[in-house]
């Protein structure tokens, strides 16, 4: 798996055990910090559960794939190239074909920089998390914080979804739960963008690796999404720069979550995905239509409600998951 490697800032104790430390890493204290890895096979449901696949099924695939939420657009795009490698290689037996639908799938999701922008040393990382109500984000945030400490990195949360009491009590939850330090709304309705500004604010201060940022999810329509968005995103970039956007989307939504991303990728620049809830009962396919139409790479899953339960995206498992 990517992204185990990235740079943070050196603690004095480690600065005193080096005896001769590297001058380029030296003169930025930093240095490389290493993370656990965890794989996200076990939530990927196969397309294949019920029916035997071979040369008279291809005439389904298309809405087998429609069924399992891949969209009408890329589940043509990808039955045109099975058949189309499937003829050119003289394929006849199951395995042959699931081998090219699993590597048409994954040459689909395999664009895009799939890994986190953790290594350009421009510190602190500040990750601002976008998405509506009740996917997850606030989970995602709590999960990618737990993990990111046990590289023994230094992570602020910022709670700018301040209109909603819950989001920010949750955040707290996970804030206790991760060890980490968490910048709140002083009173209710605090605006959202003040909320930010102070979190990444204290993270320079207090010398932070990271700093992720909880944005509000509900919002009236897009003029306003566009609005709260580009002010976070100003008042964060005069102390710091914006190292990731990730769109945190509910992998059972289906095509609604297609649109959710269009809907945010039109506010934001968007530079990555968080799926949640790829836990068995997603469909899957939403994963590669997201990629094939809106080229957004998706670099987090989360597969359930543990701590644990949260990997880097992986193209090539994720299509062996499928037609597995």
């Amino acid at each position: 798996m990517s992204n185990i490697f990235f740079w943070r800032k050196k603690r004095e104790e480690e600065k005193a055990e080096q005896s001769q430390p590297d001058s380029a890493s030296d003169a930025q204290s930093l240095v490389a910090a290493e993370l656990p890895r965890r794989s996200s096979r076990a939530g990927i449901r196969s397309l294949f559960s019920r029916i035997k696949f071979d040369l008279e099924s291809l005439e389904q695939l298309e809405e087998i794939l429609i069924q399992a939420d891949f969209g009408v657009t890329t589940a043509e795009a990808i039955v045109t190239e099975v058949k189309k490698i499937a003829k050119a290689q003289g394929a006849k037996s199951e395995s042959d074909l699931k081998n090219i639908l699993a590597a048409v799938i994954r040459d689909k999701l395999a664009t895009g920089n799939r890994e986190l922008n953790l290594s350009s040393g421009k510190l602190p990382y500040v990750i601002l998390v976008v998405g509506v109500n009740g996917v997850g984000k606030t989970t995602t945030i709590g999960k990618l914080a737990t993990w990111l400490t046990q590289g023994n990195l230094k992570v602020v949360l910022g709670a700018a979804d301040t209109f909603r009491a819950a989001a920010v009590d949750q955040l707290s939850t996970w804030a206790k739960t991760a060890g980490v330090n968490l910048v709140g709304p002083s009173s209710e309705g605090q605006d959202p963008a003040s909320v930010a500004f102070q979190a990444v604010e204290y993270g320079v201060k207090n010398q932070a690796d990271v700093v992720i940022i909880d944005t509000a999810g509900r919002l009236q329509n897009k003029t306003d999404l566009m609005d709260e968005l580009s002010k976070i995103r100003r008042v964060i970039e005069k102390q710091a720069e914006i190292a990731e956007v990730l769109l945190v989307l509910d992998a059972t939504t289906g095509q609604n979550g297609l649109v959710q991303a269009k809907a945010f990728s039109e506010a934001i620049a968007v530079t990555g995905i968080a799926l949640t809830k790829l836990d068995g009962s997603a469909k899957g396919g939403i994963v590669v239509a997201i990629q094939n139409e809106l080229a957004i790479p998706i670099k987090l899953v989360g597969t359930g409600e543990g701590v644990e339960d949260f990997a880097f995206f992986d193209p090539e498992e994720f299509a062996s998951g499928l037609v597995a």
